[in-house]
């Protein structure tokens, strides 16, 4: 009978210790409690249509792959994916751009319909361009006042005196900012991202003059020598309010926000259902040239998605690795 009492009593003992034990441990590897190697749903990834979005989608996956997830690529535009995020059709966007979705994601997460899961370490700008070469042919550039005089010298056959500004298939301003500034340009909006740069190789072969939207963190960057075009600086009033800036009678006689944060957005059942994804999503962080040099693997070198998205990783292991959380490896 003693002996059988001291067994209890040293059990009796020892199961808070234990106890303290395995909370530590739960509390430490969170995403273990919650869901099951065996059981893990695919995590679906919004691919958008620029490069840079789509390679590092492609690498957000391959590193959710190690974690063993089944992954899902879902095309979807910028208009879209919110809802798609917002019911769960879709988890996971690894580039949301201030400069034209900071509206959209602002009214998302503070309507509870999607998850800001942090900052980039990029720093954006989306913007009017031009090689660097147009500044010979049109002189005061990159100052925006420079295009009213040299408006002619961007104009195609099918334009007449008007000079010609490349958009890509987003939603922009650029014809109210035309407007406002009073620019003798239009606006040829071509169909797909990947169209801007055959307009600019095909202009840079010849020297001939173009301007054109681009953006930074972009493969462009790190290939060609240019700069964005410097209008009056931004100012939130300068979208609601007529009589703010240079035009006193319209809206958006300004540029684009300069240093723009990079975000990372998920669906708000992420963290439960799959908890190590979003903690390395949480932990995936890229800067401008990591990203630039990600898409030119594409735009330049010619590589599918999907290989370029290997073959950064191949040559930053260390650093991805190091973005999976303890513990979520299988």
């Amino acid at each position: 009978m003693l002996l059988k009492r001291n067994i209890h009593v040293n059990i009796m003992n020892v199961y808070p210790r234990l106890l303290v034990v395995l909370t530590m441990i739960s509390l430490t590897f969170p995403a273990l409690a919650d869901e099951s190697p065996n059981a893990k749903k695919p995590v679906r990834i919004i691919t958008n249509n620029w490069t840079s979005q789509v390679v590092l989608s492609h690498v957000t996956g391959e590193v959710f792959r190690t974690m063993g997830y089944p992954i899902e690529y879902l095309s979807v535009s910028t208009a879209e994916q919110w809802g798609a995020l917002a019911h769960g059709v879709a988890h996971v966007q690894v580039e949301v751009w201030e400069g034209t979705m900071s509206d959209m994601f602002g009214r998302m997460v503070q309507e509870g319909g999607i998850v800001d899961v942090g900052t980039h370490s990029a720093a954006t700008r989306e913007e009017w361009w031009y090689p660097q070469y147009v500044e010979e042919l049109c002189p005061g550039l990159p100052d925006w006042h420079a295009l009213k005089s040299c408006a002619k010298i961007f104009s195609t056959q099918g334009s007449a005196d008007k000079g010609v500004y490349y958009a890509g298939p987003w939603e922009k301003p650029d014809e109210a900012r035309i407007r406002a500034l009073g620019l003798n340009f239009e606006v040829n909006v071509l169909q797909k991202g990947d169209d801007l740069w055959i307009q600019l190789e095909q202009a840079y072969k010849q020297k001939k003059p173009i301007v054109l939207f681009n953006w930074t963190p972009n493969w462009v960057e790190s290939r060609y020598k240019g700069h964005f075009v410097e209008f009056p600086t931004y100012s939130p009033e300068c979208e609601t309010n007529p009589s703010w800036g240079v035009s006193k009678s319209y809206l958006h006689d300004c540029g684009n926000p300069k240093g723009g944060w990079l975000k990372k957005a998920a669906w708000t059942g992420l963290e439960k259902t799959r908890g190590c994804a979003f903690q390395a999503l949480q932990n995936i962080n890229f800067d401008n040239k990591q990203i630039a040099t990600a898409a030119a693997l594409v735009d330049v070198d010619k590589l599918s998605y999907k290989a370029a998205a290997q073959q950064w990783l191949n040559q930053n292991e260390a650093l991805w690795k190091g973005w999976v959380p303890m513990g979520c490896i299988p």
